[in-house]
């Protein structure tokens, strides 16, 4: 298996509720998505997914107690005023804020924003990660 993610599925309650979070927050749905279903998201070099939460828990093959399912996304920025700008808009859209932008214990400057399923989303400044101009992050040693 090849060291690389091809698509992050979440499951939400609401289809049109999250895709219209995730469009206040700049993203557009491709194309092939399918109206009432799935909305796909075409990343840099990743695919990215809405979905019902019990039919992608069915076709998982997994229980789904509810509540937070052991995973938070990330997205890093170049400075740390950009944390701050993005928890704002965030929360325009309908986030909820689950932790306000501060210096790190590792160096960086980083919030939480839980969006409107569930889902907590990191949004940080990692100097030791810096970004290159397509915004792909690169681990530092």
């Amino acid at each position: 298996m090849e060291q690389r993610l091809s698509l992050i599925t979440l499951g939400v309650a609401d289809l049109d509720r999250a895709i219209a979070f995730y469009r206040a927050m700049g993203w557009e749905p491709h194309p092939g998505s399918v109206p009432g279903a799935v909305a796909f998201f075409q990343l840099d070099g990743l695919a990215f997914a809405l979905w019902s939460r019990a039919e992608l828990a069915a076709d998982s093959v997994v229980d789904d107690p509810g509540g937070w399912g052991g995973v938070t996304l990330a997205h890093n920025v170049r400075a740390p005023g950009e944390v701050d700008a993005i928890l704002a808009a965030a929360e325009a859209a309908g986030a909820r804020l689950g932790r306000a932008g501060a210096p790190t214990p590792w160096g960086g400057y980083s919030g939480i924003f839980i969006d409107p399923d569930g889902h907590p989303w990191e949004v940080a400044h990692n100097p030791a990660w810096p970004l290159d101009e397509t915004g792909r992050v690169t681990i530092e040693p």
